[in-house]
């Protein structure tokens, strides 16, 4: 039985502000992860939400690797950290944003969002827009799907950081009915994060819903692509009457490995699309403008493939 009917409120959602660093073996970063959705779940937390490549660390246990391998031997984890963490969800009755993994599919790398519902069930999402750095250094690959997931707490979005930055990703996600969207991300530098986090404030003002922000911090100067990380999770929400006056309904220090919980109020979110000071979903011109979405076409792209086979050090 779920812990809440659907659409029941207010929810709580947790962030976890991840601290990158090496680990010895996978059961060590696993027994980190456990410890953090555990105490998210002692929190009576709804959701537990983990950053975009939370896993990055790992590639610490082949660090001969280029960076080209390095991700396809991370990737290579990635199935067996999914069922761990969807059995933990299960363990500790909280739906989990698995913030994204690596994802090696027909030979192609994605960046993927994973949704372990407490249930058991694993949903997914990739990455649609890999950024310039993730398709030159790694060959990464955008997704060709966009759905929304009905959890137990009511309808939900993932996009991984860059994502958030097209607007029509959250609309058409909103126009599936979602009031709460999840957000991985991963930023390098204050601008990159600010990026990130002023789109996410504008998506949820626009679309009448939630954003949840969920990023890593701390340095790994013997991997070039960890060497520096900026984050500050948050929790966004519209901006009228009764909610928050800074739109901002809890964010986490920046750049410090911490824990963020908060409650959203989706009765709150239902008044506010029926008779805010403004409506922006009703009030859209929907006579004269729509956005669509137009299918698989770009799951044809070719890919620029390296061959995969014996690793190759440095």
């Amino acid at each position: 039985m779920s812990k809440k009917s659907v659409g029941a409120t207010p929810i709580r959602v947790g962030c976890v502000q991840w601290q990158m660093r090496p680990f010895a073996s996978v059961a060590t970063f696993l027994q980190l992860v456990e410890q953090q959705l555990a105490a998210l779940a002692s929190y009576k937390c709804d959701f537990a939400v983990l950053p975009e490549l939370f896993s990055a660390p790992l590639m610490t246990l082949t660090p001969k690797l280029d960076t080209w391998y390095a991700i396809r031997e991370l990737a290579s984890h990635s199935q067996a950290l999914i069922g761990a963490i969807s059995a933990m969800a299960v363990h500790y009755k909280i739906n989990v944003v698995a913030g994204s993994l690596p994802i090696v599919s027909d030979n192609r790398l994605f960046n993927i969002a994973c949704f372990c519902h407490r249930d058991g069930r694993i949903e997914h999402q990739a990455k649609l827009h890999p950024t310039q750095g993730e398709k030159a250094d790694w060959d990464m690959q955008g997704g060709i799907s966009l759905q929304s997931v009905d959890s137990d707490c009511g309808r939900i979005g993932m996009l991984i950081c860059y994502d958030v930055e097209f607007p029509e990703l959250p609309r058409l996600l909103a126009e599936q009915g979602i009031d709460v969207l999840f957000v991985p991300f991963w930023t390098d530098s204050k601008q990159g994060y600010q990026r990130v986090r002023w789109c996410a404030q504008a998506r949820a003002i626009e679309n009448e819903i939630y954003v949840v922000l969920a990023g890593s911090v701390g340095s790994m100067p013997q991997l070039p692509c960890l060497d520096v990380q900026y984050g500050q999770s948050a929790v966004l929400s519209p901006s009228d009457i009764g909610f928050p006056h800074d739109a901002i309904v809890a964010e986490a220090g920046a750049n410090v490995e911490t824990l963020l919980v908060a409650e959203l109020d989706l009765d709150k979110l239902a008044r506010l699309r029926t008779a805010g000071s403004v409506r922006n979903s009703r009030d859209r011109r929907r006579d004269l403008y729509q956005i669509s979405w137009t299918g698989a076409a770009a799951g044809k792209r070719a890919s620029k493939r390296r061959p995969v086979g014996k690793s190759r050090a440095k």
